[in-house]
């Protein structure tokens, strides 16, 4: 389980603030209210949780994607064909983020209706975290999973080339006392995302994250920026197939399904080479549609209560966790004491506050 701890320098930021100057900045350059609002909802619940390279830290992107006419900031997602427990969402080359919302939303009505749904999503663009759309359906007294292809950062097993995406998967549920079950992760060892931060942070890599150039493990950033994210378990010796196999999974259910692009036919991240078209899928199921009220979220507290209750390995840091844990004091943290972000981050917000004329929280004008 990840250990999320605070960058050094950079600035401190309340969630409320930094969540109404990022909504007002998408609005600046093009974005409806209601869109923007769920824009900068789901960047901030990133930085609340302590995964910085999904979080306001993107917003850079987003705009060059705007800027160079490859993103629809306006852009409206619409139902193109749905049955009772099935649907298809076109996005409209808008914000993957708003139109993850729209689905999920979809899916939860429909599952509270008849049990369990699906709902896809094409012609998409990056969709921040993935365990926020699984945890507003968890929040619903359901159980949510969540889905989305992306541009091809991965090495297949045994391939030098990049041509998978990270193919995140989150599945979230009730769980008593324990609140959330929350399960988010790439299928990669690890997303690109948290190489860019080690690079602003002049981190080293460990053995196993990603290959360079050359085919090679990489142990700098830069080394593996240039060359491939390995699958989940890494090389072939220590089973990476079996990530290899997961992502190429979750891109038959997110990308082939939904009509959108994928594996390596997705342009590169961030590239203005032309339109992203994502792929996004939900499953929402409703646990009281096969069992008494209550009764799968007081089972799940009960298993949960066994995990953690095990013994562990005397030079253990502490007890078993919780998927969900790590993400979720950390978010509590953040709440308290504001969000930290590094100085590279920090830097970038002010300079998009000055170029639309909205100082960062505690800048001046």
């Amino acid at each position: 389980m990840p250990v999320y701890t605070d960058p050094v320098g950079g600035a401190t930021v309340s969630p409320a603030a930094l969540r109404t100057w990022a909504g007002l900045v998408v609005e600046a350059i093009g974005t409806p209210p209601t869109v923007a609002g769920d824009v900068a909802e789901i960047l901030v619940a990133a930085d609340r949780r302590g995964i910085a390279s999904h979080g306001t830290a993107r917003l850079p992107n987003y705009i060059t994607l705007v800027d160079a006419g490859v993103m629809d900031p306006a852009g409206l997602p619409h139902l193109v064909r749905e049955r009772d427990a099935l649907a298809l969402f076109d996005a409209e080359n808008g914000w993957g983020h708003h139109a993850g919302r729209v689905a999920i939303d979809w899916a939860i009505g429909a599952a509270q209706s008849v049990g369990s749904a699906v709902a896809v999503v094409r012609n998409s663009n990056h969709y921040g975290i993935a365990g926020w759309y699984a945890m507003r359906a968890a929040r619903a007294g359901l159980i949510g999973c969540a889905f989305t292809n992306s541009s091809p950062l991965v090495a297949p097993t045994r391939a030098i080339r990049p041509l998978l995406g990270t193919n995140p998967i989150a599945v979230a549920a009730p769980a008593g006392h324990w609140e959330l079950f929350c399960l988010d992760m790439a299928t990669s060892t690890i997303p690109r995302g948290r190489i860019e931060v080690a690079a602003r942070r002049g981190e080293t890599l460990p053995v196993g994250w990603a290959i360079g150039p050359d085919g090679h493990p990489a142990t700098t950033a830069k080394d593996a920026l240039a060359g491939a994210l390995l699958p989940l378990g890494g090389l072939e010796e220590t089973a990476g197939y079996k990530g290899y196999g997961l992502a190429l999974a979750i891109d038959l259910l997110s990308g082939v399904l939904s009509g959108a692009a994928f594996g390596p036919n997705i342009v590169g991240l961030f590239s203005t080479e032309g339109k992203s078209d994502l792929g996004h899928a939900f499953w929402v199921i409703d646990p009281g549609a096969i069992a008494e009220p209550g009764e799968f979220e007081r089972r799940l507290e009960g298993y949960l209560d066994q995990l953690t209750g095990a013994e562990t390995v005397s030079d253990a840091p502490g007890r078993v966790l919780v998927p969900g844990e790590p993400e979720a004091e950390a978010e509590r943290r953040a709440d308290d004491r504001g969000i930290v972000i590094d100085e590279r981050h920090h830097r970038s917000l002010v300079e998009i506050g000055e170029r639309v004329g909205l100082p960062f929280p505690g800048e001046t004008a």
